[in-house]
């Protein structure tokens, strides 16, 4: 409602599957070469995401693949498989490892990383290798990609004037929802926030094309077609300062999405949590990364580099979180 359709369907949806089609305890943990825990909590996230994990097991990516080079979707691929098929307690990503400049060409290795910002590039790195074989494709059909279906959405900015009552539709696309927690002491609260209308007026005036002039006016986001992976990002770094906001931010383990959407009246939008990015430290430049996930036996575990150990959801609930990845 109110997008226009896409052209192209480049992935078929009826083909993601959001339940786990194999069943097994976790699988191996990730060597640290040098400040590459970001990296590894990432990677574990991405590789306990189930729609994710079951396509890239099947290996039909890479069966049909013709990227000549650099391709993420094949490295993810390979990643996924060695470390969920691995005998041995510990790898080494190294696959990840070697196009890191590729992933992101800001990236320094040996350099502590933001987790948000690798997270960001990896899926980014993702959606591109879908779209390689593709050229000329409007928005929409690019949305239809496996990687665009599994994490993405579309947000709405509603802005209505308040001289005419003339209404502003604009549309984005989004992978993940960075939410501010200056102010909110929990998850839904921070959601609130975020559907929360702004005021717009003075020197952030809105030109109406009904009235023909600057106007003050109210602007509201809300989420227009909800993603079937919700990845949240905690804004806890202060990108000037570098500082921390280290209070604790209570999150559920089952979210309904459906109070922040264009369409707030309806059925329940029923997400169960899987994955939580932790960073321990006090500031962005430098502290820990390390990650709970729930593996496709059910069981939660605290994987902290090399070392897998089996913890308990509320171990897993009770976290300074940075990034929280829900499933529908």
């Amino acid at each position: 409602e109110g997008m226009a359709p896409p052209k192209r369907i480049l992935f078929p949806p009826e083909k993601i599957c959001m339940v786990w089609q194999q069943r097994q305890s976790a699988g191996a943990g990730l060597f640290n070469v040098g400040n590459t825990c970001f990296l590894n909590a990432v990677l574990q996230c991405l590789t306990y995401t189930p729609p994710l994990a079951n396509y890239l097991l099947s290996r039909e990516h890479s069966q049909a693949c013709h990227q000549r080079g650099f391709c993420m979707m094949c490295i993810m691929e390979a990643h996924v498989n060695k470390v969920l098929h691995s005998s041995v307690s510990a790898i080494l990503p190294l696959a990840v490892l070697k196009v890191f400049r590729c992933i992101g060409e800001h990236f320094q290795p040996g350099r502590e990383e933001d987790a948000h910002d690798f997270l960001c590039c990896t899926v980014n790195a993702m959606q591109r290798a879908c779209l390689s074989a593709s050229s000329d494709l409007d928005i929409s059909s690019q949305s239809t990609t496996i990687v665009h279906q599994i994490f993405g959405g579309f947000l709405r900015s509603r802005v209505t004037c308040f001289s005419c009552k003339a209404v502003s539709d604009s549309y984005e696309a989004f992978l993940d929802v960075p939410l501010d927690i200056k102010a909110a002491s929990s998850l839904t609260a921070a959601l609130e926030d975020f559907v929360t209308p702004e005021h717009l007026d003075g020197e952030n005036c809105f030109k109406c094309n009904k009235c023909k002039k600057n106007v003050a006016a109210s602007k509201r986001f809300t989420v227009h077609c909800a993603p079937k992976v919700l990845t949240v990002c905690l804004k806890r770094f202060d990108c000037f300062t570098g500082g921390k906001i280290s209070k604790v931010v209570e999150y559920p383990e089952y979210l309904d999405l459906r109070p922040y959407m264009s369409q707030a009246d309806g059925e329940p939008l029923h997400y169960s949590l899987y994955a939580v990015l932790v960073h321990s430290g006090a500031s962005c430049h430098g502290g820990h990364y390390f990650c709970y996930t729930k593996a496709s036996n059910g069981l939660w575990y605290q994987m902290d580099d090399e070392s897998v150990e089996l913890c308990c959801i509320d171990t897993a609930l009770r976290q300074q979180a940075y990034l929280l990845f829900y499933a529908r």
